[in-house]
Protein backbone atom coordinates (compact mmCIF):
# COMPACT_ATOMS: atom_id res chain seq x y z
CA UNK A 1 0.00 0.00 0.00
CA UNK A 2 1.45 3.38 -1.05
CA UNK A 3 0.85 6.31 1.24
CA UNK A 4 0.42 9.84 -0.01
CA UNK A 5 3.67 11.80 -0.27
CA UNK A 6 4.46 14.73 1.94
CA UNK A 7 5.96 17.43 -0.27
CA UNK A 8 6.06 21.17 -0.66
CA UNK A 9 4.64 22.98 -3.61
CA UNK A 10 6.88 25.44 -5.46
CA UNK A 11 6.11 28.25 -7.83
CA UNK A 12 8.61 28.59 -10.64
CA UNK A 13 9.19 31.89 -12.37
CA UNK A 14 10.89 31.92 -15.77
CA UNK A 15 12.44 35.41 -15.68
CA UNK A 16 16.14 36.30 -15.71
CA UNK A 17 17.37 34.71 -12.54
CA UNK A 18 15.54 31.62 -11.52
CA UNK A 19 13.98 31.86 -8.13
CA UNK A 20 12.18 29.23 -6.23
CA UNK A 21 9.59 30.26 -3.74
CA UNK A 22 7.92 27.76 -1.58
CA UNK A 23 4.17 27.80 -1.50
CA UNK A 24 1.94 26.82 1.30
CA UNK A 25 2.71 23.32 2.35
CA UNK A 26 -0.07 20.79 2.31
CA UNK A 27 0.36 18.18 5.02
CA UNK A 28 0.02 14.67 3.66
CA UNK A 29 1.05 11.17 4.75
CA UNK A 30 4.79 10.36 4.76
CA UNK A 31 6.29 8.75 1.63
CA UNK A 32 7.64 5.22 1.23
CA UNK A 33 10.54 4.02 3.40
CA UNK A 34 12.98 4.03 0.57
CA UNK A 35 12.12 7.61 -0.55
CA UNK A 36 13.73 10.60 1.21
CA UNK A 37 12.35 14.11 1.02
CA UNK A 38 13.75 16.21 -1.87
CA UNK A 39 15.74 19.10 -0.64
CA UNK A 40 15.13 22.67 -1.70
CA UNK A 41 18.34 22.80 -3.72
CA UNK A 42 17.38 19.73 -5.69
CA UNK A 43 14.01 21.18 -6.45
CA UNK A 44 15.69 24.37 -7.62
CA UNK A 45 17.93 22.34 -9.87
CA UNK A 46 14.88 20.61 -11.22
CA UNK A 47 13.28 23.97 -11.88
CA UNK A 48 16.35 25.18 -13.77
CA UNK A 49 16.24 22.03 -15.90
CA UNK A 50 12.60 22.65 -16.55
CA UNK A 51 13.40 26.16 -17.83
CA UNK A 52 15.99 24.64 -20.14
CA UNK A 53 13.40 22.23 -21.45
CA UNK A 54 10.96 25.06 -21.80
CA UNK A 55 13.33 26.97 -24.09
CA UNK A 56 13.62 23.86 -26.27
CA UNK A 57 9.87 23.47 -26.47
CA UNK A 58 8.25 26.74 -27.72
CA UNK A 59 4.84 25.32 -27.29
CA UNK A 60 5.45 25.00 -23.64
CA UNK A 61 7.05 28.46 -23.21
CA UNK A 62 4.18 30.24 -24.98
CA UNK A 63 1.90 29.45 -22.13
CA UNK A 64 0.24 32.37 -20.37
CA UNK A 65 1.86 33.80 -17.22
CA UNK A 66 -1.27 33.00 -15.44
CA UNK A 67 -0.70 29.33 -16.07
CA UNK A 68 2.82 29.67 -14.66
CA UNK A 69 1.50 31.00 -11.47
CA UNK A 70 -1.20 28.36 -11.28
CA UNK A 71 -0.58 26.30 -8.18
CA UNK A 72 -0.10 22.57 -8.41
CA UNK A 73 -3.24 20.53 -8.10
CA UNK A 74 -3.51 18.58 -4.97
CA UNK A 75 -3.45 14.82 -4.77
CA UNK A 76 -7.20 14.44 -4.91
CA UNK A 77 -7.43 16.19 -8.27
CA UNK A 78 -4.57 14.07 -9.60
CA UNK A 79 -6.44 10.98 -8.49
CA UNK A 80 -9.53 12.20 -10.32
CA UNK A 81 -7.54 12.66 -13.54
CA UNK A 82 -5.81 9.29 -13.15
CA UNK A 83 -8.21 7.71 -15.56
CA UNK A 84 -7.01 10.09 -18.27
CA UNK A 85 -3.40 10.92 -17.42
CA UNK A 86 -2.01 14.14 -18.82
CA UNK A 87 1.02 14.29 -21.11
CA UNK A 88 1.97 17.87 -20.22
CA UNK A 89 5.15 18.34 -18.20
CA UNK A 90 3.60 20.99 -16.02
CA UNK A 91 0.59 18.84 -15.28
CA UNK A 92 2.90 15.90 -14.53
CA UNK A 93 4.96 18.02 -12.15
CA UNK A 94 1.80 19.21 -10.46
CA UNK A 95 0.65 15.65 -9.79
CA UNK A 96 3.01 15.39 -6.81
CA UNK A 97 4.64 12.10 -7.79
CA UNK A 98 6.84 10.42 -5.19
CA UNK A 99 10.45 9.44 -5.65
CA UNK A 100 9.50 5.77 -5.82
CA UNK A 101 7.01 6.46 -8.61
CA UNK A 102 9.58 8.50 -10.52
CA UNK A 103 12.17 5.71 -10.15
CA UNK A 104 9.64 3.20 -11.47
CA UNK A 105 8.88 5.47 -14.42
CA UNK A 106 12.59 5.87 -15.20
CA UNK A 107 13.10 2.10 -15.17
CA UNK A 108 10.12 1.46 -17.42
CA UNK A 109 11.39 4.13 -19.82
CA UNK A 110 14.83 2.54 -19.90
CA UNK A 111 13.19 -0.84 -20.44
CA UNK A 112 11.30 0.56 -23.45
CA UNK A 113 14.40 2.43 -24.78
CA UNK A 114 12.85 5.91 -24.45
CA UNK A 115 15.38 8.89 -24.48
CA UNK A 116 13.94 10.66 -21.45
CA UNK A 117 15.69 13.87 -20.30
CA UNK A 118 14.14 13.84 -16.84
CA UNK A 119 11.98 11.71 -14.64
CA UNK A 120 8.90 13.76 -15.54
CA UNK A 121 9.81 13.51 -19.23
CA UNK A 122 10.01 9.69 -18.76
CA UNK A 123 6.45 9.75 -17.41
CA UNK A 124 5.32 11.98 -20.29
CA UNK A 125 6.92 9.78 -23.00
CA UNK A 126 5.50 6.62 -21.46
CA UNK A 127 2.02 8.14 -21.42
CA UNK A 128 2.43 9.32 -24.99
CA UNK A 129 3.34 5.78 -25.95
CA UNK A 130 0.25 4.49 -24.19
CA UNK A 131 2.03 2.96 -21.20
CA UNK A 132 0.88 3.81 -17.73
CA UNK A 133 4.00 3.48 -15.54
CA UNK A 134 1.89 3.35 -12.41
CA UNK A 135 -0.36 0.56 -13.59
CA UNK A 136 -0.23 -2.49 -11.34
CA UNK A 137 0.83 -4.90 -14.10
CA UNK A 138 3.84 -2.79 -15.06
CA UNK A 139 4.84 -2.36 -11.44
CA UNK A 140 4.58 -6.12 -10.87
CA UNK A 141 6.85 -6.74 -13.86
CA UNK A 142 9.48 -4.53 -12.29
CA UNK A 143 9.02 -6.28 -8.94
CA UNK A 144 9.48 -9.66 -10.63
CA UNK A 145 12.64 -8.43 -12.35
CA UNK A 146 13.92 -7.02 -9.11
CA UNK A 147 13.23 -10.29 -7.25
CA UNK A 148 15.01 -12.16 -10.02
CA UNK A 149 18.03 -10.00 -9.57
CA UNK A 150 17.68 -10.32 -5.81
CA UNK A 151 16.08 -13.70 -4.99
CA UNK A 152 16.56 -13.19 -1.32
CA UNK A 153 14.42 -10.07 -1.47
CA UNK A 154 17.16 -7.76 -0.17
CA UNK A 155 16.47 -4.10 -0.98
CA UNK A 156 18.81 -2.17 -3.17
CA UNK A 157 21.42 -0.02 -1.52
CA UNK A 158 20.08 3.50 -1.16
CA UNK A 159 21.62 5.98 -3.55
CA UNK A 160 22.79 9.40 -2.55
CA UNK A 161 21.05 11.02 -5.56
CA UNK A 162 17.53 12.20 -4.73
CA UNK A 163 14.59 12.30 -7.08
CA UNK A 164 13.28 13.85 -9.23
CA UNK A 165 16.47 14.06 -11.27
CA UNK A 166 17.14 15.67 -14.66
CA UNK A 167 19.73 14.93 -17.26
CA UNK A 168 22.88 17.07 -17.14
CA UNK A 169 23.69 19.36 -20.06
CA UNK A 170 26.51 17.13 -21.30
CA UNK A 171 24.39 13.95 -21.39
CA UNK A 172 21.70 12.89 -23.78
CA UNK A 173 19.47 10.81 -21.49
CA UNK A 174 18.93 10.23 -17.79
CA UNK A 175 21.68 8.56 -15.81
CA UNK A 176 21.24 4.81 -15.43
CA UNK A 177 20.25 3.34 -12.11
CA UNK A 178 23.14 0.86 -12.27
CA UNK A 179 25.46 0.40 -9.33
CA UNK A 180 29.24 0.55 -9.08
CA UNK A 181 31.46 -2.14 -10.66
CA UNK A 182 32.63 -3.44 -7.27
CA UNK A 183 29.06 -3.78 -6.07
CA UNK A 184 28.11 -5.33 -9.39
CA UNK A 185 30.97 -7.86 -9.01
CA UNK A 186 29.83 -8.72 -5.51
CA UNK A 187 26.28 -9.15 -6.72
CA UNK A 188 27.43 -11.34 -9.62
CA UNK A 189 29.41 -13.53 -7.18
CA UNK A 190 26.34 -13.77 -4.97
CA UNK A 191 24.27 -14.59 -8.03
CA UNK A 192 26.72 -17.38 -8.99
CA UNK A 193 26.63 -18.73 -5.46
CA UNK A 194 22.84 -18.65 -5.48
CA UNK A 195 22.84 -20.41 -8.85
CA UNK A 196 25.18 -23.09 -7.50
CA UNK A 197 23.02 -23.54 -4.41
CA UNK A 198 19.88 -23.64 -6.56
CA UNK A 199 21.51 -26.19 -8.87
CA UNK A 200 22.54 -28.27 -5.89
CA UNK A 201 19.04 -28.11 -4.48
CA UNK A 202 17.63 -29.11 -7.85
CA UNK A 203 20.03 -32.05 -8.12
CA UNK A 204 19.25 -33.04 -4.55
CA UNK A 205 15.56 -32.94 -5.34
CA UNK A 206 16.10 -35.01 -8.48
CA UNK A 207 18.19 -37.53 -6.52
CA UNK A 208 15.52 -37.69 -3.85
CA UNK A 209 12.88 -38.24 -6.51
CA UNK A 210 14.87 -41.04 -8.14
CA UNK A 211 15.55 -42.69 -4.81
CA UNK A 212 11.91 -42.41 -3.88
CA UNK A 213 10.78 -43.89 -7.21
CA UNK A 214 13.34 -46.66 -7.60
CA UNK A 215 14.05 -47.56 -3.95
CA UNK A 216 11.53 -46.25 -1.45
CA UNK A 217 8.33 -46.97 -3.40
CA UNK A 218 9.31 -50.62 -4.19
CA UNK A 219 10.43 -51.05 -0.59
CA UNK A 220 7.11 -49.70 0.68
CA UNK A 221 5.25 -52.02 -1.69
CA UNK A 222 7.31 -54.98 -0.50
CA UNK A 223 6.73 -54.03 3.13
CA UNK A 224 3.01 -53.65 2.49
CA UNK A 225 2.95 -57.12 0.95
CA UNK A 226 4.87 -58.71 3.81
CA UNK A 227 2.81 -56.99 6.53
CA UNK A 228 -0.70 -57.03 5.03
CA UNK A 229 -0.98 -59.39 2.04
CA UNK A 230 1.38 -62.35 2.54
CA UNK A 231 -0.20 -65.52 3.95
CA UNK A 232 1.54 -66.67 7.16
CA UNK A 233 3.44 -69.92 6.76
CA UNK A 234 4.07 -72.36 9.61
CA UNK A 235 7.35 -74.31 9.72
CA UNK A 236 7.99 -77.74 11.22
CA UNK A 237 11.63 -78.53 11.91
CA UNK A 238 13.03 -82.03 12.32
CA UNK A 239 16.42 -83.74 12.47
CA UNK A 240 17.42 -87.33 11.74
CA UNK A 241 20.59 -89.38 11.39
CA UNK A 242 21.59 -92.32 9.21
CA UNK A 243 23.46 -94.75 11.49
CA UNK A 244 25.46 -97.89 10.81
CA UNK A 245 25.00 -101.13 12.77
CA UNK A 246 27.59 -101.82 15.44
CA UNK A 247 30.13 -104.45 14.34
CA UNK A 248 31.50 -106.98 16.84
CA UNK A 249 34.66 -107.81 14.97
CA UNK A 250 35.32 -104.46 13.34
CA UNK A 251 36.65 -104.07 9.83
CA UNK A 252 40.25 -103.60 8.99
CA UNK A 253 42.02 -100.85 7.12
CA UNK A 254 40.56 -97.41 6.42
CA UNK A 255 36.99 -98.72 6.66
CA UNK A 256 37.67 -99.87 10.21
CA UNK A 257 39.07 -96.47 11.14
CA UNK A 258 36.00 -94.63 9.78
CA UNK A 259 33.42 -97.17 10.95
CA UNK A 260 32.70 -95.30 14.18
CA UNK A 261 32.51 -91.79 12.68
CA UNK A 262 29.89 -89.85 10.72
CA UNK A 263 31.95 -90.21 7.53
CA UNK A 264 30.98 -93.89 7.33
CA UNK A 265 27.39 -92.96 6.46
CA UNK A 266 27.98 -89.66 4.64
CA UNK A 267 27.16 -91.15 1.23
CA UNK A 268 23.90 -92.60 2.49
CA UNK A 269 22.95 -89.28 4.13
CA UNK A 270 23.66 -87.38 0.92
CA UNK A 271 21.62 -89.93 -1.03
CA UNK A 272 18.68 -89.47 1.36
CA UNK A 273 18.94 -85.69 1.07
CA UNK A 274 18.92 -85.87 -2.72
CA UNK A 275 15.92 -88.19 -2.69
CA UNK A 276 13.85 -85.93 -0.41
CA UNK A 277 14.64 -82.95 -2.66
CA UNK A 278 13.70 -84.79 -5.84
CA UNK A 279 10.52 -84.63 -7.87
CA UNK A 280 9.84 -88.30 -7.06
CA UNK A 281 9.35 -87.48 -3.36
CA UNK A 282 7.09 -84.54 -4.30
CA UNK A 283 4.89 -86.71 -6.52
CA UNK A 284 4.63 -89.40 -3.85
CA UNK A 285 3.71 -86.80 -1.22
CA UNK A 286 1.06 -85.40 -3.55
CA UNK A 287 -0.41 -88.87 -4.18
CA UNK A 288 -0.63 -89.76 -0.49
CA UNK A 289 -1.52 -86.45 1.18
CA UNK A 290 -2.25 -83.90 -1.56
CA UNK A 291 0.58 -81.41 -1.77
CA UNK A 292 -0.82 -79.58 -4.79
CA UNK A 293 -4.35 -79.31 -3.36
CA UNK A 294 -3.02 -77.65 -0.20
CA UNK A 295 -1.22 -74.87 -2.08
CA UNK A 296 -4.08 -74.26 -4.54
CA UNK A 297 -6.50 -73.03 -1.87
CA UNK A 298 -8.10 -69.66 -2.51
CA UNK A 299 -7.21 -68.04 0.82
CA UNK A 300 -3.47 -68.24 0.09
CA UNK A 301 -2.02 -65.03 -1.38
CA UNK A 302 -1.53 -64.99 -5.18
CA UNK A 303 2.26 -65.00 -5.02
CA UNK A 304 2.48 -68.20 -2.96
CA UNK A 305 -0.64 -69.87 -4.35
CA UNK A 306 -0.50 -72.42 -7.16
CA UNK A 307 -2.84 -72.39 -10.11
CA UNK A 308 -5.98 -74.48 -10.19
CA UNK A 309 -4.40 -77.29 -12.24
CA UNK A 310 -0.65 -76.81 -11.75
CA UNK A 311 1.93 -78.75 -13.68
CA UNK A 312 4.51 -80.90 -11.98
CA UNK A 313 7.20 -78.31 -12.73
CA UNK A 314 5.25 -75.49 -11.04
CA UNK A 315 4.45 -77.70 -8.08
CA UNK A 316 8.10 -78.75 -7.82
CA UNK A 317 9.19 -75.10 -7.68
CA UNK A 318 6.82 -74.54 -4.78
CA UNK A 319 8.01 -77.78 -3.18
CA UNK A 320 11.64 -76.62 -3.43
CA UNK A 321 10.76 -73.32 -1.74
CA UNK A 322 8.81 -74.90 1.14
CA UNK A 323 10.93 -78.02 1.79
CA UNK A 324 14.48 -77.19 2.83
CA UNK A 325 16.92 -79.98 3.67
CA UNK A 326 20.53 -79.58 4.74
CA UNK A 327 23.23 -82.08 5.67
CA UNK A 328 25.93 -81.21 8.19
CA UNK A 329 28.99 -83.41 7.44
CA UNK A 330 30.73 -82.50 10.69
CA UNK A 331 27.88 -83.85 12.82
CA UNK A 332 26.28 -86.25 10.36
CA UNK A 333 22.81 -84.76 10.97
CA UNK A 334 20.21 -84.14 8.27
CA UNK A 335 18.06 -81.10 9.12
CA UNK A 336 14.70 -80.62 7.41
CA UNK A 337 12.28 -77.69 7.53
CA UNK A 338 8.84 -77.96 5.94
CA UNK A 339 6.53 -74.93 5.68
CA UNK A 340 2.83 -74.92 4.93
CA UNK A 341 -0.16 -72.66 5.41
CA UNK A 342 -1.47 -74.89 8.23
CA UNK A 343 0.71 -76.10 11.15
CA UNK A 344 -0.88 -79.57 11.27
CA UNK A 345 -0.36 -80.06 7.55
CA UNK A 346 3.26 -78.95 7.88
CA UNK A 347 3.91 -81.55 10.63
CA UNK A 348 2.18 -84.25 8.57
CA UNK A 349 4.34 -83.40 5.54
CA UNK A 350 7.46 -83.73 7.71
CA UNK A 351 6.46 -87.13 9.10
CA UNK A 352 5.70 -88.48 5.65
CA UNK A 353 9.02 -87.30 4.27
CA UNK A 354 10.88 -88.92 7.18
CA UNK A 355 9.11 -92.24 6.47
CA UNK A 356 10.11 -91.94 2.81
CA UNK A 357 13.72 -91.38 3.87
CA UNK A 358 13.64 -94.43 6.13
CA UNK A 359 12.34 -96.63 3.34
CA UNK A 360 15.01 -95.30 1.04
CA UNK A 361 17.75 -96.09 3.58
CA UNK A 362 16.43 -99.62 3.97
CA UNK A 363 16.34 -100.10 0.23
CA UNK A 364 19.91 -98.92 -0.14
CA UNK A 365 21.24 -101.27 2.60
CA UNK A 366 19.10 -104.23 1.49
CA UNK A 367 20.38 -104.04 -2.05
CA UNK A 368 23.97 -103.88 -0.90
CA UNK A 369 23.55 -106.77 1.54
CA UNK A 370 21.66 -108.91 -0.95
CA UNK A 371 24.36 -108.42 -3.56
CA UNK A 372 27.16 -109.42 -1.19
CA UNK A 373 25.36 -112.38 0.37
CA UNK A 374 24.13 -113.55 -3.02
CA UNK A 375 27.69 -113.68 -4.39
CA UNK A 376 28.90 -115.63 -1.35
CA UNK A 377 26.04 -118.12 -1.57
CA UNK A 378 26.65 -118.61 -5.28
CA UNK A 379 30.31 -119.43 -4.61
CA UNK A 380 29.29 -121.87 -1.87
CA UNK A 381 26.84 -123.65 -4.17
CA UNK A 382 29.50 -124.00 -6.84
CA UNK A 383 31.96 -125.51 -4.33
CA UNK A 384 29.40 -127.98 -3.09
CA UNK A 385 28.52 -129.06 -6.63
CA UNK A 386 32.14 -129.65 -7.59
CA UNK A 387 32.80 -131.66 -4.42
CA UNK A 388 29.75 -133.76 -5.16
CA UNK A 389 30.99 -134.46 -8.69
CA UNK A 390 34.44 -135.49 -7.39
CA UNK A 391 32.92 -137.84 -4.86
CA UNK A 392 30.67 -139.46 -7.47
CA UNK A 393 33.66 -140.01 -9.78
CA UNK A 394 35.56 -141.74 -6.97
CA UNK A 395 32.66 -144.05 -6.30
CA UNK A 396 32.34 -144.92 -9.96
CA UNK A 397 36.05 -145.77 -10.14
CA UNK A 398 35.78 -147.95 -7.11
CA UNK A 399 32.78 -149.77 -8.59
CA UNK A 400 34.52 -150.42 -11.92
CA UNK A 401 36.89 -153.26 -10.67
CA UNK A 402 36.17 -156.57 -8.90
CA UNK A 403 37.57 -155.30 -5.69
CA UNK A 404 36.74 -152.22 -3.88
CA UNK A 405 40.38 -151.59 -2.94
CA UNK A 406 42.77 -152.59 -5.72
CA UNK A 407 45.64 -150.92 -3.98
CA UNK A 408 45.07 -153.12 -0.93
CA UNK A 409 45.05 -156.22 -3.13
CA UNK A 410 48.34 -155.25 -4.67
CA UNK A 411 49.84 -154.60 -1.27
CA UNK A 412 48.59 -158.00 -0.07
CA UNK A 413 50.16 -159.77 -3.05
CA UNK A 414 53.42 -158.05 -2.48
CA UNK A 415 53.32 -159.04 1.17
CA UNK A 416 52.65 -162.68 0.29
CA UNK A 417 55.44 -162.77 -2.27
CA UNK A 418 57.82 -161.38 0.27
CA UNK A 419 56.79 -163.97 2.86
CA UNK A 420 57.13 -166.87 0.48
CA UNK A 421 60.50 -165.66 -0.68
CA UNK A 422 61.73 -165.65 2.93
CA UNK A 423 60.45 -169.18 3.40
CA UNK A 424 62.17 -170.27 0.18
CA UNK A 425 65.44 -168.82 1.41
CA UNK A 426 65.09 -170.71 4.69
CA UNK A 427 64.47 -173.99 2.80
CA UNK A 428 67.44 -173.34 0.55
CA UNK A 429 69.65 -172.78 3.60
CA UNK A 430 68.27 -175.94 5.19
CA UNK A 431 68.99 -177.89 1.96
CA UNK A 432 72.51 -176.54 1.80
CA UNK A 433 73.07 -177.55 5.41
CA UNK A 434 71.88 -181.13 4.64
CA UNK A 435 74.04 -181.33 1.56
CA UNK A 436 77.08 -180.30 3.54
CA UNK A 437 76.95 -183.66 5.39
CA UNK A 438 79.04 -186.51 3.91
CA UNK A 439 76.16 -188.77 4.18
CA UNK A 440 73.05 -186.55 4.08
CA UNK A 441 69.62 -187.89 4.82
CA UNK A 442 68.14 -188.35 1.46
CA UNK A 443 64.58 -188.06 2.67
CA UNK A 444 65.25 -184.74 4.30
CA UNK A 445 67.11 -183.55 1.21
CA UNK A 446 64.26 -184.53 -1.03
CA UNK A 447 61.74 -182.92 1.32
CA UNK A 448 63.73 -179.68 1.34
CA UNK A 449 64.02 -179.68 -2.39
CA UNK A 450 60.30 -180.37 -2.74
CA UNK A 451 59.49 -177.49 -0.39
CA UNK A 452 61.74 -175.16 -2.38
CA UNK A 453 60.07 -176.19 -5.62
CA UNK A 454 56.61 -175.59 -4.17
CA UNK A 455 57.64 -172.18 -2.85
CA UNK A 456 59.05 -171.22 -6.25
CA UNK A 457 55.88 -172.22 -8.01
CA UNK A 458 53.79 -170.28 -5.51
CA UNK A 459 55.95 -167.19 -5.84
CA UNK A 460 55.70 -167.51 -9.59
CA UNK A 461 51.93 -167.60 -9.50
CA UNK A 462 51.86 -164.60 -7.22
CA UNK A 463 54.18 -162.72 -9.56
CA UNK A 464 52.01 -163.63 -12.51
CA UNK A 465 48.98 -162.34 -10.67
CA UNK A 466 50.82 -159.13 -9.92
CA UNK A 467 51.77 -158.76 -13.56
CA UNK A 468 48.19 -159.38 -14.66
CA UNK A 469 46.89 -156.80 -12.18
CA UNK A 470 49.42 -154.12 -13.31
CA UNK A 471 49.03 -154.55 -17.09
CA UNK A 472 46.23 -153.14 -19.28
CA UNK A 473 43.71 -150.33 -18.89
CA UNK A 474 41.59 -152.25 -16.40
CA UNK A 475 44.52 -153.42 -14.35
CA UNK A 476 44.60 -152.84 -10.66
CA UNK A 477 47.53 -150.41 -11.05
CA UNK A 478 45.67 -148.21 -13.53
CA UNK A 479 42.54 -148.33 -11.44
CA UNK A 480 44.53 -147.47 -8.36
CA UNK A 481 46.03 -144.37 -10.05
CA UNK A 482 42.59 -143.13 -11.12
CA UNK A 483 41.21 -143.69 -7.66
CA UNK A 484 44.11 -141.75 -6.14
CA UNK A 485 43.52 -138.83 -8.49
CA UNK A 486 39.82 -138.85 -7.69
CA UNK A 487 40.60 -138.89 -3.99
CA UNK A 488 43.00 -135.95 -4.40
CA UNK A 489 40.33 -134.04 -6.35
CA UNK A 490 37.80 -134.81 -3.64
CA UNK A 491 40.18 -133.54 -0.98
CA UNK A 492 40.68 -130.32 -2.96
CA UNK A 493 36.94 -129.84 -3.30
CA UNK A 494 36.58 -130.39 0.41
CA UNK A 495 39.04 -127.58 1.06
CA UNK A 496 37.27 -125.28 -1.40
CA UNK A 497 33.91 -126.09 0.13
CA UNK A 498 35.24 -125.27 3.56
CA UNK A 499 36.63 -121.95 2.30
CA UNK A 500 33.32 -121.11 0.64
CA UNK A 501 31.48 -121.84 3.85
CA UNK A 502 33.78 -119.51 5.79
CA UNK A 503 33.40 -116.79 3.14
CA UNK A 504 29.63 -117.05 3.24
CA UNK A 505 29.63 -116.75 7.00
CA UNK A 506 31.88 -113.69 6.88
CA UNK A 507 29.75 -112.13 4.18
CA UNK A 508 26.62 -112.58 6.24
CA UNK A 509 28.32 -111.03 9.22
CA UNK A 510 29.59 -108.13 7.12
CA UNK A 511 26.14 -107.62 5.63
CA UNK A 512 24.69 -107.47 9.09
CA UNK A 513 27.30 -104.86 10.02
CA UNK A 514 26.42 -102.81 6.95
CA UNK A 515 22.79 -102.37 7.88
CA UNK A 516 21.73 -98.66 7.96
CA UNK A 517 19.20 -97.29 10.38
CA UNK A 518 17.45 -93.91 10.16
CA UNK A 519 17.05 -92.49 13.64
CA UNK A 520 14.87 -89.41 14.16
CA UNK A 521 16.62 -87.09 16.60
CA UNK A 522 13.98 -84.29 16.55
CA UNK A 523 10.37 -85.13 15.82
CA UNK A 524 8.29 -82.56 13.86
CA UNK A 525 5.98 -80.54 16.11
CA UNK A 526 3.18 -78.24 14.82
CA UNK A 527 4.07 -74.59 15.25
CA UNK A 528 1.75 -72.20 17.11
CA UNK A 529 3.10 -69.02 15.50
CA UNK A 530 3.83 -68.27 11.89
CA UNK A 531 7.48 -68.54 10.94
CA UNK A 532 7.20 -66.82 7.57
CA UNK A 533 7.19 -64.19 6.22
CA UNK A 534 9.73 -62.43 8.35
CA UNK A 535 8.29 -59.00 7.82
CA UNK A 536 11.01 -56.70 9.10
CA UNK A 537 13.93 -58.77 7.81
CA UNK A 538 12.35 -59.21 4.38
CA UNK A 539 11.56 -55.48 4.13
CA UNK A 540 15.14 -54.54 5.02
CA UNK A 541 16.39 -57.13 2.54
CA UNK A 542 14.16 -55.67 -0.18
CA UNK A 543 15.49 -52.18 0.63
CA UNK A 544 19.08 -53.39 0.34
CA UNK A 545 18.36 -55.21 -2.92
CA UNK A 546 16.66 -52.21 -4.53
CA UNK A 547 19.42 -49.90 -3.25
CA UNK A 548 22.07 -52.18 -4.71
CA UNK A 549 20.29 -52.35 -8.07
CA UNK A 550 19.91 -48.57 -8.18
CA UNK A 551 23.56 -48.06 -7.19
CA UNK A 552 24.77 -50.47 -9.87
CA UNK A 553 22.59 -48.89 -12.53
CA UNK A 554 23.63 -45.34 -11.56
CA UNK A 555 27.32 -46.27 -11.52
CA UNK A 556 27.01 -47.96 -14.90
CA UNK A 557 25.18 -44.96 -16.34
CA UNK A 558 27.75 -42.50 -14.97
CA UNK A 559 30.63 -44.59 -16.35
CA UNK A 560 28.99 -44.81 -19.77
CA UNK A 561 28.25 -41.07 -19.72
CA UNK A 562 31.86 -40.34 -18.86
CA UNK A 563 33.11 -42.63 -21.61
CA UNK A 564 30.80 -41.02 -24.17
CA UNK A 565 31.72 -37.48 -23.11
CA UNK A 566 35.46 -38.25 -23.17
Amino acid sequence: MTTKPKAKKFRVRRTGNTAVQPAAATPVAPPDAEMTMATTAQMAHDATTSQHEARKAPSETSAAPASEATPVRDTKKAAKNHDKPSTDLDDIRKEGLTGRQLRIARRIAQKNNLPATSDFDAVRQLRMKGIDPFQRANMLELVVERNTAHPDGAPEAPESVQLPQTVPSDQISLPATEISPAERRNREIQQIQRDIARRRRRRLLLLSARLAFFVMVPTLLAGYYFYNVATPMYASKSEFLVLKADSAGGGGGLGGLLSGTQFATSQDSIAVQSYLQSKEAMLRLDREIGFKSHFTQEWIDPIQRLETAPTNEDAYKTYSRHVKIGYDPTEGVVRMEVTAADPQVSAEFSRKLISYAQEKVNQLSVQKRSDQVGDAETALDMAEGKRRDAQERLVRLQQRGTVLDPEGVIISLRSQISTFELQRQEKELELAALLDNTRPNQAKVDGARADIARLNSLIQRLNDRMVDASAGENSLASLTVQIQMAQADLATRDLMLQSALQQAEQTRMEANRQVRYLTTAVEPVPSQEASYPRRFENTILAFLIFSGIYLMCSLTASILREQVSS
